[in-house]
């Protein structure tokens, strides 16, 4: 009676500790461009046609030298490819894995561009990418995290480079979890690929220096990667990376939080426009996938100094790696009781 009775209580809460975990990391889910949705495939779920790279797991990326850190875990080319100009801008509305707002608030968004050359991106090597950096944003003006705005409903805003020349090119948007960054290695990495083709008459391009690889472009000791202030007030927060490219324009320092091609982040409205086509969605993510592993590379890196740190903790502080295998997560709301009969805790 009693292993049917906790057969049957974990029947009931194992649900609970997936939706848990799911919620707790998340995914790029539509990417705007001048005002057009593009709708990103689920993680591990169906792939429709999109412009944002699929990748397998909502998980984060763990370790700076994981070569998931290039596109996403497990990340897959797109199919299609985005019309875009010079100056265009771009929202990207990040997810939950159950399709809640973004569940983190603490640490930068930060965005990359690499030239996919003569060929459309769908047919690039993303792992060969060489990466040269247009925007980076830590803070808002009133020294809260600008990623804190994603969870509640907000959306991360960039602007296209108003001089790059034309061609084909991926958009890497990321997004780095400090919540857990006073311990070296506990950063979160979330990035997400996008392909588009830019049009215009530009003639702006990075220099070599300023290219780097993923992985390769930072380290787990870098500062802004490991960071033991990241919770005290008044701590200034030093962006990892290289410096945005110089044909870019912008501050450097980031002594305002923000700096290079406008980045900034808004309203998302809850299941607005820009968030437009997320009901043909495929079902919820799981943590696991099949698809192949990309090779590394590397190159060098450097940082920069950005504003303030922030002192609000993430409400989802639990450390996670980039496969669920193992773990096991549980929901705040079981009690102690409840997590000794569903999961055989014995302290």
């Amino acid at each position: 009676m009693a292993d049917e009775r906790i057969a049957q209580t974990s029947a009931l809460f194992v649900p609970l500790v997936t939706a848990a975990y799911a919620s707790a990391h998340g995914y790029l889910a539509t990417l705007t461009i001048a005002g057009k949705p593009y709708t990103g495939n689920v993680p591990n779920g169906k792939t429709n046609p999109s412009v944002i790279r699929q990748i397998s797991d909502v998980s984060p990326v763990k370790g700076a030298d994981n070569p998931d850190l290039n596109c996403g875990i497990k990340a897959q080319a797109a199919s299609l490819n985005a019309d875009a100009n010079p100056g265009d801008t771009l929202t990207f509305d990040w997810r939950g894995g159950d399709d809640s707002f973004w569940p983190h608030n603490t640490g930068p968004m930060l965005t990359y561009m690499a030239s996919c050359g003569d060929q459309t991106c769908d047919k690039f090597d993303s792992t060969t990418a060489k990466w040269f950096k247009v925007q980076q944003i830590a803070k808002n003006s009133d020294g809260t995290w600008a990623q804190a705005d994603l969870m509640k409903g907000g959306v991360a805003t960039v602007d296209l480079p108003s001089n790059i020349a034309p061609g084909n090119y991926l958009i890497r948007h990321e997004i780095i979890g400090l919540h857990l960054a006073t311990s070296v290695g506990g950063a979160e990495f979330y990035p997400a690929c996008s392909q588009v083709k830019i049009g215009g008459s530009g003639t702006g391009a990075p220099q070599d220096s300023e290219l780097v690889s993923f992985p390769g472009a930072y380290s787990d000791n870098d500062p802004g990667i490991f960071d033991p202030s990241v919770f005290d007030d008044g701590a200034k927060y030093t962006f990892p990376g290289p410096q945005i490219a110089a044909f870019v324009g912008g501050d450097n320092s980031g002594s305002s939080g923000s700096s290079g091609s406008s980045g900034s982040s808004g309203s998302a409205g809850g299941a607005s426009s820009t968030y437009a086509g997320s009901a043909t969605r495929s079902a919820s993510p799981t943590s696991t996938g099949k698809a192949s592993k990309p090779t590394s590379s590397s190159s060098g890196n450097n940082a920069n100094t950005g504003g303030s740190a922030a002192a609000s903790k993430c409400k989802l502080k639990k450390s996670a790696s980039s496969s669920a295998t193992g773990s096991t997560y549980y929901p705040r709301h079981i009690s102690r009781v409840m997590r000794n009969i569903a999961f055989g805790n014995t302290h």
